[in-house]
């Protein structure tokens, strides 16, 4: 009886057979058998094992949730060297929160039902952008972030809002916000 592909083999080979197209998520999830993790799988083809699979990050022309394999040739792999304990210090530093979407460890998942919310390592930039596995560059985030699955930002502040967060900063803070928005409308 032949050994059943895993979904990282299986997404391997969709975009290789679909070599210069763009593809969305959508179809990377049919692809990967509907891997709950298939987000995963694509980052660790590109950074675990150098295919260039181009987003977004990487081409103004390509949008969230989309993929793009140009070539076959492929960069050098880099390790992962996250340590038990730097895994722990984030997390802890994080408060068990995702820093993207707010979750927290446990929380019920809004994308799967039944499941709670998981945390990972998210580097801040990108290993494959010369980001490393050091604390600076690590935030606690939820799988769904992770696998931008949320592929959403934080709502944008209202204006009353925005003037509570000003008016409880310290001065220091406030100054550094005049700063930016008289520089912003040069006046």
């Amino acid at each position: 009886m032949p050994k059943q592909k895993g979904s990282k083999q299986l997404l391997l080979d969709f975009i290789l057979a679909n070599l210069g197209r763009v593809i969305d998520s959508e179809e990377l999830q049919e692809a990967s058998g509907w891997a709950a993790e298939w987000a995963r799988r694509i980052r660790e083809l590109r950074d675990e094992q150098g295919y260039e699979i181009l987003t977004h990050k990487d081409r103004a022309n390509l949008k969230p949730g989309q993929y793009l394999l140009e070539t076959t040739k492929r960069r050098p792999i880099l390790p992962r060297e996250i340590s038990k304990e730097t895994r722990a210090f984030v997390l802890e530093r994080n408060g068990y929160t995702c820093q993207m979407c707010g979750l927290a460890a446990g929380d019920a998942d809004p994308f799967h039902s039944g499941r709670t919310v998981r945390l990972t390592m998210g580097h801040i930039t990108d290993k494959s952008k010369g980001g490393e596995d050091t604390p600076a560059n690590l935030r606690a985030v939820c799988t769904n972030c992770n696998e931008g699955l949320q592929n959403t930002a934080p709502a944008k502040p209202d204006r009353i809002h925005l003037l509570a967060t000003l008016r409880r900063a310290r001065f220091d803070d406030q100054m550094a916000a005049f700063e930016w928005l008289k520089k912003k409308f040069k006046k």
